[in-house]
């Protein structure tokens, strides 16, 4: 009886070996970015990368408001910029005078400007005084 039972597990593990079959794994890209890829899966992985993005974008203004292509809008806008500008240009002129800049130190603000002639041209020396830091312009000499 036992022989029996082992002589017909053995024929069925042979039988049952026979039947199995074996197949080639192929790499296949998934993402149609990388070459290759199905271009179906484009959509799936879009929404599948959305759908896990928790940073979320600062607001922009768009420009799509109430006055947004509102022409008087415009017209006010581009009256404070000339305005602006006029007096920008009025306080340069009445701080420096017309012409080159002149040699001396000036006060705007909590800007310290140093203007000296050197070698190679003007320098001109910008401190803030509130934080310690300093720009350097040099304009050269035209021969």
């Amino acid at each position: 009886m036992k022989t029996l039972f082992t002589l017909c597990t053995a024929l069925l593990l042979m039988l049952a070996g026979s039947q199995a079959h074996a197949q080639d794994f192929v790499y296949e890209p998934k993402n149609p970015s990388f070459g290759g890829g199905n271009s179906f899966n484009y959509q799936w992985l879009l929404s599948s990368a959305t759908s896990q993005n928790t940073i979320e974008e600062p607001a922009r203004d768009t420009g799509t408001g109430v006055n947004a292509n509102d022409p008087l809008n415009g017209f006010a806008e581009n009256l404070n910029r000339q305005i602006l500008s006029q007096l920008t240009s009025r306080f340069i002129t009445s701080q420096f005078g017309s012409g080159p800049v002149r040699e001396g130190s000036y006060t705007v603000g909590t800007y310290q400007i140093e203007v000296t002639p050197g070698a190679n041209g003007v320098v001109i020396q910008i401190t803030d005084s509130s934080t310690g830091n300093q720009t350097t312009v040099t304009i050269p000499n035209i021969p």
